[in-house]
């Protein structure tokens, strides 16, 4: 098996927004972005996404809707030279309880069994506190962006705990490739 990455996807590989992206139309790759998973997928890595969309939870946009906003950030991952080997979603509200909903573990465990491996020592790449805790649990790689919520959640964490920091995707993937 190759190294698996994970990507958060809002604030990592797209635009963030406060009012949830809720259509096709509203997804917009963060630059640099789709090179960055294209670069990690030819070094050999298996790139996958794990995202809480909770937009579907709270009636804002349907499962469908979701994954037509995901076909187009596949059909523009493939048009860079890269390929997502999956996308994991928590589709639940915050107060539902679920236990796939980062900061717990849910989807990086289902990441794990759908891959038949563990994730200790992968890269998570994300955004948010949330992001690094999912990570942490199974023991991966926490790394941290400074797109979307990263450079607020970097300056809430400085001096807290110790962190891998990239300014963006397309930096934390060239680090990785290097790494091989």
């Amino acid at each position: 098996m190759a190294e698996l990455v994970v990507l958060d996807r809002d604030g990592v590989i797209n635009q963030e927004s406060a009012d949830f992206i809720c259509s096709p139309e509203q997804w917009h790759p963060l630059p640099g972005a789709l090179e960055a998973i294209a670069r990690l997928s030819q070094a050999g890595k298996t790139v996958v996404v794990a995202t809480n969309q909770s937009g579907v939870g709270r009636g804002l946009f349907s499962a469908e809707t979701l994954d037509a906003i995901h076909r187009r950030m596949i059909d523009a991952v493939h048009a860079a030279g890269g390929h997502l080997a999956g996308i994991f979603v928590c589709p639940h509200a915050p107060g539902e309880g679920c236990e796939c909903r980062k900061p717990k573990a849910g989807l990086m465990r289902q990441i794990e069994a759908a891959f038949g491996c563990s994730l200790a020592g992968q890269p998570v790449i994300g955004d948010s506190e949330r992001d690094l805790h999912a990570a942490r649990a199974v023991g991966a790689r926490a790394i941290l962006v400074r797109t979307g919520n990263g450079a607020a959640t970097e300056a809430r964490l400085v001096g807290q705990e110790p962190l891998e920091v990239y300014p963006d995707l397309a930096t934390a993937a060239q680090a990785l490739v290097a790494q091989c």
